[in-house]
């Protein structure tokens, strides 16, 4: 993987800091991204379209395990991080091991703060909603693509 993408929650709280400074916005996502599909990439570029910068956060094996059960992830977080890494709209990378992203958002303090459109603003996490409106982020929620999941991919797999 280009190591360069990969980046500590310090090194990303800086890089924001001084995006801030200069103007610039960061846009900051998250997700398990556990088989890339053309949803994933058309969502990632639109997100990146936002700002200047692109930010992916993403879930470590672990909270994938909590959050969508125990046969995933199938890709482990190194390989999700490399294919993230490899995409061009994609600046930074960092893998967190929490269900939320609370405290990633209250550190790095992002511009911006994209979301799927499987979710509303107000469906967000009240904690997740709360230290990114405490940070100054302004919160898109960006169009699904139809029939693009990971799920309808694992299940056309099994059937």
């Amino acid at each position: 993987m280009s190591l360069e993408k990969l980046k500590t929650v310090p090194e990303l709280a800086a890089i924001s800091a001084e995006f801030a400074a200069r103007g610039r916005k960061l846009v900051f996502t998250n997700g398990c991204f556990d088989l890339l599909h053309p949803g994933h990439v058309r969502y990632l570029a639109q997100a990146r379209a936002l700002g200047d910068a692109l930010l992916v956060a993403l879930n470590g094996d672990t909270s994938v395990r909590a959050l969508k059960g125990p046969t995933r992830p199938i890709n482990s977080e190194h390989d999700r991080a490399e294919v993230l890494a490899a995409l061009a709209c994609v600046d930074f990378v960092t893998i967190f091991h929490t269900e939320r992203i609370t405290e990633l958002a209250r550190a790095i303090r992002p511009q911006i703060y994209a979301k799927g459109g499987d979710y509303t603003i107000e469906s967000l996490d009240p904690g997740e909603r709360g230290a990114l409106q405490e940070a100054g982020a302004e919160i898109r929620i960006l169009p699904l693509v139809p029939g693009k999941s990971t799920t309808s991919i694992i299940e056309k797999w099994r059937s």
